[in-house]
């Protein structure tokens, strides 16, 4: 039972703790949001397109060779 007591104490600390840190957060504002939101996809849109023309170039490649001992 003292256990069950600990457990439920140290939960409400562990809750009181958290609700004590995220109020020290500097919430970032929407132009910020946006901004970053933008580079994220354009970073994503740009490695995705360096991977597809990687993945052309070697399929290419491949058949190719293959090809060649056909």
């Amino acid at each position: 039972m003292a256990e069950e007591v600990k457990k439920k104490r140290s939960r409400g600390q562990w809750f009181r703790e958290m609700k004590s840190e995220l109020k020290k957060v500097v919430w970032p504002d929407r132009k910020t949001v946006m901004k970053n939101t933008g580079t994220v996809l354009l970073c994503s849109l740009a490695i995705g397109v360096c991977i597809w023309i990687f993945d052309f170039v070697m399929v290419t490649a491949v058949q190719m060779i293959l090809s060649l001992f056909a």
